[in-house]
């Protein structure tokens, strides 16, 4: 059975049954989604998880009076004039709404109607295996100064073994959420009141992780033939007035005043990049010429939206911009692809999703050459041999993109990766380069990320690890633990050895019994345990505890520097 269906057909079996048991309550809509559905309701108290508990139940009712799903079509007019006596104002709204002349209600059961296109299965006795989850707020149409609804998630499946499946995933995704995760493991923390929302504060720990992503990250764009740059945070509004973002972006832009010129706090880094090309003339030979810059960005997130390190105000992205010729397009395309995957699998990401995303509604720039950029990025996609679907009208203002969605350990997808190819605004921006005749030519411009926003990546790295980074990753790589006092100075002298060949590396010299240390350890994530006393200090040894694997002996200090080293270059 076509999972979509059913899912939206459990939505009206919930609206239902909440309808049976709060006939007060006014509905919204219930659509289907990724994994599961949800329906927005308005009801003056707000929902318990006993009343998810009791809405499960009468949900049971209405599954066993396998009752049918009857499809209705009515004339605008009519369907007003129904919900207008069911005090239903959200559906009035919605009819009002809609272009078409008629409209289709379904019923099932003696009174239940709702304003539905379908489809639905046949009857409410096909939906078994099902699960209300969660209760969220919801704004009316997602605008803030619209009524507040209540949000009911729920799951359906086709069988019990896929809904156990599920719901197992979910409890496993809590264990890893880095939003506990994080502040546990001393990587960071948002202070919400006294700094305000979606701002990241990083820890010690957090910020070594950042700088070994961001060193990682330079070396390998180094390699590759890019240019380091740095623009400023903020910037005049003529600017973004020339780029476009001011009359698509600006609800998500931070607006100020300097001097009595209005600035802005810059939501991208592409016009500052824009400005250092048009800072000299350049030739066909300059190109494709490629800047780099891991630049902090701010946008005006709804609090409603803020979700950990996921969606934040400001944030940064390891951010490029390639300009290139015509017949350079293709190419440039298809080594950023795998600059990606290369990516990817260091970070140890072996799963992703392809998505080509096209024209939106609101758009810069000319048809012709919006079919250009579209068909430049689907056919690099092809020659690489890659499989990718159609996102229809979800491309940026200024270009089409390709967006490489990770798989992480339990399949969910985050969106990291995004290349896009842009003619406009190098058009706006009066790009040019002499070619071969000494004539001025207009650039190609790419825009791309890798990793996309650092925090959004680091988040996706803790749930993907569950905390338990690898070696070469980890802010504490060795954790040392003297068991006497006795041999703190020999543990001393381990710690400068490990350090000298670049290994972070902590002591534990608390009071405390080893067991409880050793735990501390185990709870940290610290990939190596080294115990140290008197006989490792007479023998040069240390005994290694690997996390997950336990004792694994003794073995000669210069011998466990080596080994460590060689997996901390093979990214182990």
């Amino acid at each position: 059975m076509d999972i979509s269906t059913l899912r939206h057909s459990c939505s009206h079996v919930m609206a239902e049954a909440v309808k049976r048991l709060w006939p007060e309550t006014k509905l919204a809509i219930g659509p289907s989604i990724e994994d599961g559905f949800y329906y927005d309701f308005d009801k003056k108290e707000p929902f318990t998880n006993e009343d998810l508990l009791s809405i499960e139940k009468e949900m049971q009712k209405v599954i066993a009076q396998d009752e049918p799903f009857l499809r209705q079509e009515l004339s605008k007019t009519e369907a007003i004039e129904l919900f207008k006596k069911m005090k239903e104002d959200y559906k009035v709204e919605l009819i009002r709404d809609l272009p078409n002349e008629t409209v289709s209600i379904y019923k099932t059961g003696d009174v239940f109607l709702d304003l539905c296109r379908g489809p639905h299965v046949k009857a409410t006795g096909e939906i078994k295996f099902f699960k209300l989850l969660s209760v969220a707020g919801a704004y009316w149409h997602g605008i803030e100064t619209n009524p507040m609804l209540q949000r009911i998630y729920g799951t359906c499946f086709n069988t019990q073994k896929e809904l156990d499946e599920y719901l197992n995933s979910l409890e496993e995704a809590k264990l890893r959420d880095h939003r506990k995760l994080g502040p546990q493991l001393g990587i960071f923390d948002i202070y919400h009141e006294q700094a305000g929302a979606g701002l990241v504060f990083y820890y010690p720990k957090g910020a070594i992780l950042r700088t070994i992503i961001e060193d990682y990250e330079k070396r390998e764009h180094l390699k590759r033939g890019y240019q380091m740059v740095i623009t400023p945070h903020i910037m005049d509004v003529a600017l973004w007035k020339t780029s476009g973002h001011y009359d698509y972006y600006k609800e998500n832009m931070y607006f100020s005043s300097v001097e009595g010129r209005e600035v802005v706090l810059k939501p991208m880094n592409c016009p500052g990049h824009i400005l250092i090309y048009k800072s000299k003339s350049r030739s066909y030979r300059d190109l494709p010429l490629r800047f780099f810059e891991l630049g902090t960005v701010y946008r005006r997130e709804k609090a409603g939206v803020l979700h950990g390190l996921l969606r934040v105000r400001g944030f940064t992205q390891d951010d490029a911009h390639i300009f290139c010729l015509p017949e350079q397009l293709r190419d440039e395309i298809k080594k950023i692809i795998d600059f990606v995957f290369e990516t990817m699998k260091v970070f140890g990401f072996e799963q992703w999703g392809i998505e080509l995303s096209t024209r939106p509604e609101k758009y810069i720039g000319s048809p012709e050459d919006w079919q250009k950029a579209t068909e430049a990025l689907e056919d690099a996609l092809k020659e690489k041999g890659l499989p990718y679907e159609i996102n229809h009208g979800d491309g940026a203002f200024y270009g089409p993109k390709i967006d490489i969605k990770l798989k992480d350990a339990l399949k969910r997808s985050w969106q990291c990766a995004t290349i896009q190819c842009d003619f406009a605004l190098p058009k706006r921006f009066g790009l040019a380069y002499v070619d071969v005749e000494g004539k001025e030519k207009q650039p190609i411009m790419l825009h791309r990320v890798l990793l996309g926003s650092l925090e959004r990546f680091i988040g996706a790295l803790i749930e993907h690890y569950k905390g338990e980074l690898p070696l070469w990753l980890s802010p504490v790589q060795v954790l040392l633990i003297p068991v006497k006092e006795s041999a703190v100075v020999y543990a001393q002298k381990v710690k400068e050895e490990l350090e000298a060949n670049l290994i972070r590396v902590d002591i534990d010299a608390r009071n405390e019994t080893l067991d409880k240390r050793i735990r501390s350890a185990e709870l940290d994530k610290i990939p190596y345990c080294l115990i140290l006393g008197e006989r490792e200090a007479k023998q040069g040894q240390v005994s290694v505890r690997k996390k997950g694997r336990g004792d694994m002996g003794a073995i000669l200090l210069d011998k466990f520097i080596g080994e460590l080293v060689n997996q901390i270059k093979e990214h182990k």
